[in-house]
């Protein structure tokens, strides 16, 4: 534990300009960021005596090492560059609101040549209208369902669609009438996207006008005495009358709003938020978060429309946001939000009438999630710290492992030979730490051999990530050169490590940083914290050597891989890939695996680290030397969370396994060509129509094909010359010719 004091800026220089600032670990991870009005008010705040701060705010500053600043010109700025900190660092006392399940949403892509109306989850993507969200998808088709009717749009998939187009047939919904059937030409594409805009209006809010036209056209056809027609369109002002009904009007004055509400006791906060578009409740969410910081209710609603909005743009941010509590400074906040939508946006506590009423609906909503999650969770805190101190209790150590690794081998008969790292954090899983290796030191099955090099290839990079910050003996941290290090030289690669579910990078942000304190705050030589730093780049240093501090390994450990090296290496705080150790490492397997474990940490001279296995047959725990294993009770909390552990190592390895033995069948000559991507071998195999005709092409006919030049079809016509059959393959049951595989590398 850190006293803060050791930290502590020096009177003076922190700046009172507005700013943004970082808190960082012994092992230079961001733990908390913050913004400010007056930095040195704020800052200042944090040093005062332990005893006046909020437990949560006293546990954070005894676990930071040191506090960096950076200068901006105004609150805005601040509050952008906050965001995009707490986004890119992942900061462990910062607010997160998390939510256990992905909402759906209606989505229209219009990004297509004939839009298609679906359900879509996750990541928003470009060129997509979204609606939503909505609490469950079946609420999504029915409403589809009946709008189809009116708005015939396409809603199969592009595998179906292309088969339509083959064979000239339509699906069931083109001959029932709900689908225009544009794959076999019963529309024009500019006919169909009319028709899509149509629907997107209509769920826009724009109902009036449709239905409105509808009953026009319907007294129009019963005056003509057309009455089928008639009927029909009744049928339709009917069907989207009750997909209006769906969502009932809630503000009559057709308003475009959000309305955000929070209930909250000492420990957690749970948050809903109804999404009104034209009066009417369009979607409904909900989060939850561990106050891990002190924070109030404005607090807690500025974190929520950070997270809501951070990534939003154009019409996503309505014209009004309703909330609870208005946050610390309103006109920066509510000036954000205009720049992200293009237009005014009134940021506000509703008072009176008939928006104060659907408030508190939101807040009733809210306090229902809050007693639920309780509910669900009341024990899980309590149960995830005695399956902590169960472990601790049965391995013999010190203290709780907060942080667990797990690694597991996987293979399909000695082929594609691949390891997965899985990281659990206070009994929980932080997927953005996940790891996974190839085993390329040797051919073969050997789940021993493989384990040895895998954890010696961890460690490696652990002990040179700690030698580069400065926080071996090598050096002081003052002493350190004035520019960032370059990675190790490494030997021949034997494998490398492929980050999956790792964060997204964020790009620059504004300002310079500024750092005070603590050991490793700076690389370069010792400078007064709160002087800006130069923004010109450094160049690199002569590479170091690997770090030597055990014994040299016989067999040696496999060398670390450039790969293992690579990745951001910068002090800037964000995650590294192998930079902060545990205290417990779990491989999956009996004796043999463990005592390899062992050596590996051994010939690295790592001896604070402790090594166990769970073997699947008996769920038996093993150490290192012992001949007897550790048997807990199977009601025992600490083994359930070791299987939880070691089971997820287990599917993350396989499912990488999977994903390569995958990739390597469906493997092309094109992949061969250097410099040619997948975007531009897609490009040719459409343009040929397949890899035995692209390969019969002419230089200049592959030259035709947009994106590719004389140099790139010269290699590609060489790639496709050196892999050419030398004769056509036969199939001896039937005397039949095998044609050539025209799918490329799809």
């Amino acid at each position: 534990m850190a006293d803060p004091s050791s930290y502590r800026p020096k009177p003076g220089e922190i700046p009172d300009s507005p700013g943004v600032y970082k808190f960082r670990d012994e092992h230079r991870r961001v733990i908390y960021v913050g913004k400010a009005k007056n930095l040195r008010q704020r800052v200042a705040n944090y040093f005062q005596d332990l005893a006046n701060l909020h437990p949560r705010t006293r546990t954070m500053v005894t676990t930071a090492a040191s506090v960096e600043w950076t200068v901006v010109s105004t609150e805005v700025e601040a509050l952008q560059l906050e965001y995009s900190w707490i986004k890119e660092f992942d900061p462990r006392f910062n607010v997160k609101y998390r939510d256990d399940k992905s909402y759906p949403y209606l989505a229209v892509t219009l990004n297509e040549e004939f839009p298609r109306v679906q359900v879509m989850r996750g990541a928003k993507k470009k060129g997509v209208r979204y609606f939503g969200p909505y609490g469950h998808a079946w609420a999504i088709r029915e409403t589809v369902d009946l709008m189809l009717r009116v708005f015939p749009v396409r809603t199969c998939s592009a595998g179906v669609f292309k088969n339509a187009e083959r064979t000239g047939r339509p699906c069931l919904l083109g001959y029932i009438g709900k689908c225009s059937a544009p794959c076999v030409g019963r529309v024009t594409p500019e006919e169909h996207r009319e028709l899509a805009e149509d629907f997107c209006a209509f769920m826009a809010g724009r109902t009036g006008t449709y239905i409105r036209r509808l009953e026009k056209d319907m007294a129009q056809a019963a005056e003509e005495m057309e009455y089928e027609r008639a009927a029909r369109l009744r049928d339709d002002a009917g069907a989207l009358k009750r997909a209006m009904e769906k969502s009932a009007v809630v503000l009559a004055d057709a308003t475009d709003a959000d309305l955000i509400a929070v209930a909250e006791d000492e420990l957690e906060a749970a948050l809903q938020i109804f999404h009104v578009r034209g009066g009417r409740v369009r979607g409904q969410r909900g989060w939850v978060t561990d106050k891990v910081e002190a924070v109030d209710t404005s607090g807690l609603v500025e974190h929520a429309l950070q997270q809501l909005y951070g990534e939003e743009r154009g019409d996503a941010v309505p014209k009004e946001v309703l909330v609870p509590a208005l946050p610390e400074d309103p006109d920066a906040v509510s000036q954000w939000l205009t720049d992200r939508r293009g237009s005014q946006v009134s940021l506000r506590i509703p008072q009176r009438g008939d928006k104060k009423d659907l408030m508190a609906t939101v807040q009733r909503n809210a306090q229902q999630a809050l007693g639920l999650h309780k509910t669900k969770r009341a024990s899980d805190l309590t149960t995830r710290s005695r399956a902590l101190e169960e472990i601790a209790e049965a391995l013999g150590l010190d203290a709780a492992p907060l942080r667990v690794e797990c690694y597991d081998i996987s293979h399909l008969q000695g082929d594609d030979v691949v390891a997965s790292m899985v990281v659990f954090e206070d009994g929980l899983a932080r997927k953005s730490e996940y790891r996974r290796f190839q085993i390329k030191g040797f051919e073969g099955q050997d789940d021993v051999r493989s384990m040895h090099e895998v954890i010696g290839r961890r460690f490696k990079r652990y002990l040179q990530e700690k030698e580069r910050t400065g926080e071996g003996d090598e050096q002081p941290a003052s002493d350190a050169p004035a520019t960032e290090a370059a990675p190790p030289a490494a030997g021949p690669a034997p494998g490398s490590p492929e980050t999956a579910e790792g964060p997204s990078a964020v790009g620059p942000v504004p300002g310079v940083p500024q750092a005070a304190g603590g050991p490793g705050a700076l690389e370069g030589p010792a400078a007064p914290a709160g002087l800006t730093a130069p923004t010109a780049p450094t160049a690199p240093t002569a590479p170091e050597g690997p770090a030597a501090t055990g014994p040299v390994p016989a067999p040696p450990l496999a060398p670390a891989s450039p790969d293992d090296v690579a990745g951001p290496r910068e002090e800037d705080g964000r995650p590294k890939r192998f930079a902060y150790p545990p205290q417990l490492v779990v491989v999956d397997g009996g004796q043999p695996q463990v005592a390899a474990a062992q050596r590996a940490l051994d010939e690295l001279g790592i001896h604070d680290i402790a090594v166990c296995g769970l073997a699947k047959r008996l769920e038996e725990v093993w150490l290192p030397d012992d001949d007897d294993p550790v048997v807990l009770p199977r009601s025992s909390e600490g083994l359930y969370l070791l299987q939880r552990i070691r089971d997820e190592a287990h599917r993350f390895a396989i499912t990488y396994q999977r994903a390569k033995r995958a990739k390597r069948i469906r493997s092309s000559p094109l992949d061969d060509v250097s410099g040619l991507g997948e975007t531009r071998k897609q490009a040719l195999i459409k343009h040929f129509g397949s890899v035995k005709k692209l390969r019969q092409a002419t230089i200049d006919q592959i030259c035709e094909v947009p994106g590719i030049g004389r140099r790139t079809a010269e290699s590609v016509a060489a790639a496709l010359a050196a892999t050419a059959p030398a004769a056509p393959a036969v199939n001896t049951a039937t005397g039949e010719i095998i044609e050539e595989d025209d799918g490329g590398s799809s």
